[in-house]
């Protein structure tokens, strides 16, 4: 049964009829009382009025009936669609209408209205995931600065302990810093359709540089670096795309052992520029490669190796606003390899 402000709408459909069906009983009765006042009738064929009452009445009968049953259940999807919008307002994304439906438009309408809930339902769970994880991230360095800070204030301390501790002090107030700096940046760039700021450059030496700035952690792991690039100019915004190769980079010294193999291979065909860095380190599962560009998502729930899951997706969308893609290879043991390719001399309009 329809309640409230749905069953308005079907009462008002339901009154419209009625009203037709009446004035059209009226009008019938109207014409019946001039031919009987004009006399065109006999006493052969009695009085027409009983029967004429009798076709008035049954019609208004017969015509409001078909008019509730057919009006009920037309409309009743339109009462679903209302009970179902207010569940969403409510917050119950756990909604589904009936697409199975005579009317075609009303089909459709349904389609889209469940296609409408299943993205909200998926934006609702990116929301609250990245409200945890953002949670989690922050906490952990803001509880290291307090410990710390307390730490500090107790007498007597020796010079290394006052040195390890501002020390620990500094190090969790970077990983905050970087934190909302990584923060802002992918959320600026999830609503950015296109990259500004467009130069060439060249990629080789920018390869080079991002090494250069990597030195202090993989020569503190003495890694052994395989390089094969190949000169060549690109034309892209060099800012975000020196992020892409500090995060890539960063991310295979952090997992690649001592004394182990990364490799930096650039090369050319023409209609695509291919850049491979490669390692020889722990590599992923099936499971972590499948997640790896997820934001916050870490293959170490211990988060031993650090991070905080935001390089690799903001790597990703630099990569997919410069028109490019990023693949990954990896077995466990075996190492990992990302392969970034971009478009070449005609891939982006100067």
């Amino acid at each position: 049964m329809i309640q409230g402000k749905n069953r308005g709408l079907w009462w008002y459909f339901v009154s419209m009829v009625f009203v037709i069906i009446l004035s059209f009983v009226l009008i019938l009765g109207v014409i019946a009382f001039l031919y009987y006042r004009l006399g065109n009738h006999t006493r052969e064929h009695g009085n027409p009025f009983p029967p004429v009452l009798t076709m008035m009445l049954f019609s208004l009968v017969v015509g409001t009936t078909i008019t509730v049953l057919v009006g009920k259940k037309i409309l009743a999807p339109i009462a679903d669609f209302s009970r179902a919008a207010k569940e969403i307002a409510g917050g119950n994304f756990d909604i589904y209408l009936n697409e199975s439906h005579r009317v075609n438009e009303i089909s459709e309408v349904a389609h889209h209205f469940n296609l409408m809930v299943q993205e909200l339902r998926s934006i609702e769970t990116l929301r609250n995931d990245f409200v945890v994880n953002v949670s989690h991230e922050f906490k952990t360095p803001i509880a290291a600065i307090e410990g710390y800070a307390m730490l500090l204030q107790e007498e007597n301390l020796s010079r290394e302990e006052h040195d390890e501790y501002t020390g620990m002090i500094i190090e969790s107030s970077r990983q905050l810093s970087n934190l909302s700096g990584n923060i802002l940046k992918i959320s600026k760039l999830e609503n950015q359709e296109m990259l500004t700021e467009l130069a060439e450059y060249k990629l080789d030496e920018q390869l080079r540089q991002a090494l250069l700035l990597l030195e202090s952690l993989w020569s503190a792991k003495q890694l052994n670096l395989n390089i094969e690039l190949a000169e060549q100019r690109y034309y892209g915004n060099e800012e975000l795309m020196m992020q892409v190769w500090l995060n890539v980079l960063g991310n295979a010294i952090k997992f690649t052992p001592e004394g182990g193999t990364i490799s930096v291979a650039l090369h050319a065909d023409g209609t695509w520029i291919s850049v491979v860095i490669a390692d020889n380190g722990i590599g992923m599962t099936p499971k972590v490669r499948k997640h790896i560009f997820e934001k916050f998502y870490q293959g170490d729930p211990a988060r031993a190796a650090g991070g905080n899951g935001l390089g690799l997706p903001l790597a990703a969308r630099i990569i997919s606003l410069s028109k490019g893609t990023i693949e990954v290879r990896s077995e466990p043991g075996q190492g990992s390899a990302f392969t970034v390719k971009l478009p070449g001399s005609g891939g982006l309009t100067h």
